[in-house]
């Protein structure tokens, strides 16, 4: 898995409409990374093109419309993930628990951007 930045769209999963994009920050271990409502933090280990980790997901701001609510309703949620990874990029599903009773699935692809 290449240290740098890299862009992600998520996806969730098992009936649930719902979808964020944002950057992730790579390095040696740790993830860090943020969009315009959420902000995360985490840990992963890699090897042979496969990688897992765990991530925790707070919401920095609210949303500007009123009509939309947010999944996590403004909770910490904590997920883990696993999947595959290539020089581009990399793609993983998981699982949230959102706060700390329902799981929802998840699908994210990540694309390299750069060295950070």
């Amino acid at each position: 898995m290449k240290n740098g930045l890299y862009s992600i769209h998520i996806h969730m999963l098992d009936g649930v409409k719902g979808r964020d994009s944002g950057v992730l920050i790579l390095r040696d271990g740790v993830l860090l990374g943020g969009g315009p409502y959420f902000w995360s933090r985490g840990s992963y280990i890699f090897g042979d093109g496969t990688w897992k980790g765990e991530l925790s997901t707070n919401q920095h701001s609210p949303f500007a419309d009123p009509l939309v609510r947010p999944l996590f309703a403004g909770a910490e949620a904590t997920s883990g993930f696993s999947g595959t990874f290539s020089e581009e990029g990399a793609e993983v599903y998981g699982t949230v628990l959102v706060a700390g009773y329902r799981s929802l699935g998840f699908r994210a692809t990540l694309k390299w951007l750069t060295e950070a």
